[in-house]
């Protein structure tokens, strides 16, 4: 089977993406086509594919990526059996003429875009309802694959889910440490960064350092740098999801410390389950898929939101209290390793795709371009 596989907005190594799927249609002898913004990135393309590269939209920045991505999806799928996009907004970019295609839907963007601050009033209130429409369509026209439970509420339709699970190592890793702590993941203001800033200097005269490892977003980078200048943390910027764990092992506790804001609400945050596997007790805010996780399984500690004192607390507990942490390590790996392991998951994922390439193409039918989507 031929798979082409679509982005413009994720990093070209997303885990979900290259880490997990492609592997796993790699590893089944597929072929594979991927379209992403491999030189925007820096990043040199997985020898064992064939690489598309495109802009990548980013922020507001994406009319060139946009105005790319239509001849890009078109050269990769030539050939394909499948099409497999990754953004709603190649939803707006399909080529006509295309294989099976299938949208993975990562995220609840509208929910996303109301929590924006950075945009205007009036596209804060319109876009929402355009992109309700958009999925719509989409449901009509395409396979679509989810990445958790809570998205099945958007669409009238049954659709399959491939959970945010992730590797876990074979072998127990290290028990907690005493002089770190880290946040693996994208950094941004409704993600609780400048929380993580403020307790990493909270922590510091305790001797506990914070790592922090992910990109971040435009409005809060100065602020990073200037708490790495001020030796409070050390921010490391995007690094490759299966280098980041390894980094993460060994700390006192992983970090999840997100807003109560509509994109959280109903999500379990990925890095809980990472923390997990790497044997790293969880200190996360009271997001209810995330603290219901952590309550039933003893792997961490649940503070409230925005509450640095609470995080400064459960994080010296834990560096004080080393046989707890390493107990709650071991019951969040156990747990892990149980339930969120991919390789579970990796032959279901790929059966499926199987199974839809066999079916006739679908419609070349546009989805439908809003013009007002470009503002985003």
């Amino acid at each position: 089977m031929r798979v082409c596989v679509g982005t413009i907005v994720h990093h070209p190594e997303d885990a979900r993406i290259m880490h997990r799927q492609i592997r796993a249609l790699l590893d089944a002898g597929h072929e594979i086509t991927y379209v992403a913004p491999f030189t925007d990135c820096n990043v040199t393309p997985d020898p064992g594919i064939r690489a598309v590269d495109v802009p990548r939209a980013l922020g507001r920045h994406r009319r060139r990526a946009l105005k790319a991505a239509r001849g890009a999806l078109k050269r990769g799928a030539e050939g394909a059996d499948l099409l497999v996009v990754h953004d709603i907004e190649l939803l707006l970019r399909l080529p006509r003429r295309r294989p099976v295609t299938v949208w993975d839907v990562h995220e609840d963007t509208a929910a996303v875009l109301e929590a924006r601050t950075d945009l205007p009033e009036l596209l804060r209130r319109t876009l929402p309802a355009l992109i309700r429409r958009v999925e719509a369509r989409a449901e009509d026209r395409l396979h679509l694959v989810l990445a958790e439970e809570s998205h099945r509420e958007r669409f009238s339709g049954s659709h399959p889910v491939v959970p945010n699970t992730t590797y876990v190592p074979r072998r127990p890793p290290p028990p907690p440490g005493r002089n770190r702590v880290v946040y693996v993941g994208r950094l941004s203001r409704a993600r609780g960064a400048a929380e993580l800033v403020e307790l990493a200097r909270r922590l510091l005269p305790h001797g506990v350092r914070m790592d922090l490892v992910g990109a971040a977003d435009a409005e809060i980078r100065p602020m990073l740098r200037d708490a790495q200048r001020q030796g409070l943390l050390d921010w490391y910027g995007y690094v490759p999801n299966r280098h980041a764990l390894r980094m993460a092992e060994g700390a006192i506790a992983g970090l999840s410390l997100p807003h109560d804001v509509p994109p959280y609400r109903r999500s379990m945050p990925a890095k809980v389950v990472e923390y997990m596997s790497r044997g790293l007790p969880v200190v996360t805010t009271p997001l209810p898929a995330a603290a219901s996780l952590v309550d039933r399984t003893g792997c961490g500690v649940v503070t409230p939101f925005g509450d640095v004192d609470a995080a400064l607390h459960a994080v010296l507990a834990l560096r004080d209290d080393p046989e707890g942490a390493a107990a709650m390590g071991a019951r969040g790996y156990e747990e892990a390793l149980r339930h969120y392991d991919w390789p579970a998951h990796a032959g279901e994922f790929v059966g499926l795709l199987e199974e839809w390439a066999d079916r006739p193409v679908t419609s070349g039918r546009e989805i439908g371009v809003l013009e007002a989507w470009h503002a985003i």
